[in-house]
C-alpha cells in the first residue's frame, strides 16, 4: 500500500463484501485472471474488471481471487467534472487500457526499488499517467480544509471554524457544501476515519489509543464509525495489514 495525504494504492485482501462509504472517489481494479462483483447504492450486482464509485455513496464490492487493486483519491482535491474518462464513471466501467496500466503498476511498484524517494514521485503521474485536474476553491474553506487535514482529530467543531474565516454558522456550512461537494460533518468524519491509515503505517492497533487519537471518545464509537466508513473492523483492518507493505511517511499522513 502506498499512502500520500490525498492519494492511496492499494494491493492486497479485500474483505468482507458488507457496505462501505467513503469520501474519496474510489477505483476498483481486479488482479489479471479475474474479476470483481459489485453494487452501488443497494442496486443491481455488476461483474466487471474495474469499477468508479463516486465519494460518499454507499457499495459492496467482491473479488472473486479475494486480492483487489483499489485506489483512492481525495475528493476535494480534484475537479470532479473534468476527470478523465477512466475516473468519472460510476460502478462498472470498461477502461481496457487503463485497467492494464494499474495491473502493470501494482506489479511493478516503485516502492519495489529502495533507491525511489516515495516523497519527489509524483503519485498521479506515477498511477494514472498525468496531472488530475485540481479543485478551485473558495480560499475561506481551503483555509478549513488545511486545518482539518493538518489535524483531523482535532476538537474544533463547526462554529469555531467558521469565526476563524468570519462567516456566519449558516453560511459557513452552506458554502463549505457547495465548495467541497459534501457537508462540513461527513467531511469531517471521513477525513477522522481516513486518519486510520497513520496508525496502520505505524502498526499501531492499540484500539483505544488509536481512538482517543483519532479524535473520538471512545473505542466504541470509533469502531462504529470505521466499520461505516471501510465495512470492517478496526481490529480487522489491523489483522489484514500485519504482512501489508505499507509504504508513506507517516507523520505527513491523516
Amino acid at each position: 500500500m502506498w499512502i500520500t495525504p490525498d492519494r492511496v494504492f492499494y494491493l492486497g485482501l479485500l474483505g468482507a463484501p458488507t457496505v462501505r462509504q467513503m469520501g474519496s472517489v474510489l477505483v476498483y481494479v481486479s488482479v489479471a485472471g479475474s474479476a470483481i462483483r459489485i453494487r452501488l447504492d443497494g442496486g443491481e450486482w455488476q461483474r466487471t474488471e474495474m469499477a468508479v464509485v463516486p465519494p460518499y455513496v454507499p457499495h459492496q464490492v467482491m473479488s472473486e481471487s479475494r486480492m483487489v487493486i483499489v485506489m483512492k483519491v481525495e475528493a476535494e482535491t480534484v475537479d470532479l467534472g473534468a476527470l478523465p474518462p477512466e475516473l468519472c464513471g460510476r460502478g462498472a466501467l470498461d477502461a481496457p487500457a487503463f485497467v492494464r496500466r494499474v495491473r502493470e503498476r501494482a506489479w511493478e511498484s516503485p516502492v519495489d526499488s529502495q533507491a525511489v524517494n516515495l516523497l519527489d514521485l509524483d503519485f498521479d503521474l506515477a498511477v494514472f499517467g498525468a496531472k488530475l485536474p485540481t479543485r478551485k476553491i473558495d480560499q475561506r474553506i481551503l483555509f478549513v480544509l488545511g486545518r482539518i487535514k493538518e489535524d483531523p482529530s482535532a476538537p474544533a467543531v463547526a462554529e469555531e471554524y467558521a469565526n476563524m474565516v468570519n462567516l456566519s454558522f449558516s453560511r459557513f456550512l452552506h458554502l463549505f457544501k457547495q465548495e467541497v461537494g459534501a457537508p462540513f460533518r461527513s467531511f469531517r468524519t471521513w477525513k477522522r476515519a481516513r486518519n486510520l491509515l497513520n496508525y496502520v503505517v505505524n502498526h499501531n492497533n492499540n484500539l483505544l489509543y488509536v481512538a482517543l487519537g483519532t479524535g473520538y471518545p471512545d473505542s466504541t464509537h470509533f469502531s462504529h464509525t470505521i466499520r461505516r466508513v471501510y465495512g470492517l473492523k478496526p481490529s480487522e483492518i489491523f489483522a489484514g495489514s500485519r504482512r501489508l507493505a505499507v509504504y508513506g511517511q507517516s507523520a505527513a499522513i491523516h
